[in-house]
């Protein structure tokens, strides 16, 4: 589905990622993991095909992401970005409506069944009751759920998301990264940008690990989140509890 092919990047003269080779099938749920500063963000804008690599290429089906027309794309690939502007003016559910802009012809289309849609996915992300609330008066992580919520209301074949438990409470971190899983399992291609091992190694099948100086390693969730690759990864030491089905990374 999304593959990089001896994929670089660099920034201010920092190497972040350095020839990668990667390939994400449909069904895959996968976790980049690193420190601040690692370059999570600026490869997830590449492999949305919004950052030039400095070496190499992204491919989507196959094809040269910068080959693919803009509406075509964003209707195969959905992107959240770690930051957005607060201030529009709609409710919350024009927000989430205008998810479906990729695939309608104006941004503000009347269709009840896009409507109904939109209700279930607040629902989903439990917004419900916030539908005809401005949107700029949400708090952090009520708007962040909203954001979601548009992002899954463009459903797209790939999702791309920068920190996507950004604003989250525990509960809502849990029903989150459980609807990117429920997506996941339907086939769609999720990569996603996260803080949090232990949510990773619950929910996710594979993961991507930034270390300094552009290395990068990749594979299945159990053979990248060991002990020595996490601490390795964060410098710092971690104790690892619980058994392999429920493992929890702390600080030590």
């Amino acid at each position: 589905m999304l593959a990089t092919r001896s994929l670089s990047i660099a920034l201010a003269g920092r190497t972040l990622v350095e020839n990668l080779a990667l390939e994400l099938n449909p069904g895959e749920c996968c976790a980049v993991l690193g420190r601040n500063g690692s370059g999570k963000s600026s490869l997830l804008l590449a492999m949305a095909g919004l950052r030039r690599p400095s070496a190499g290429r992204v491919e989507l089906q196959g094809r040269p992401i910068d080959a693919w027309p803009r509406r075509e794309l964003a209707q195969r690939i959905g992107i959240l970005l770690q930051d957005e502007p607060a201030d529009y003016w709609g409710n919350t559910l024009d927000y989430v409506l205008l998810g479906r802009y990729p695939r309608s012809r104006t941004a503000y289309s009347e269709d009840p069944a896009a409507k109904g849609e939109a209700m279930a996915l607040l629902e989903e992300v439990d917004l419900a009751g916030h539908a005809a609330q401005p949107y700029r008066t949400l708090s952090g992580g009520e708007r962040q759920r909203a954001r979601l919520a548009q992002a899954f209301m463009q459903d797209p074949e790939c999702l791309l998301l920068d920190e996507p438990l950004q604003h989250l409470d525990l509960k809502h971190q849990l029903d989150v990264m459980r609807a990117l899983a429920r997506r996941a399992a339907g086939g769609r291609t999720v990569l996603m940008a996260l803080h949090e091992p232990t949510m990773a190694a619950r929910l996710c099948d594979r993961a991507v690990l930034l270390y300094d100086s552009g290395r990068v390693l990749h594979g299945r969730i159990a053979e990248m989140l060991t002990q020595d690759n996490l601490e390795l990864l964060y410098q710092c030491r971690l104790e690892l509890a619980g058994g392999p089905d429920a493992q929890v990374f702390v600080p030590h």
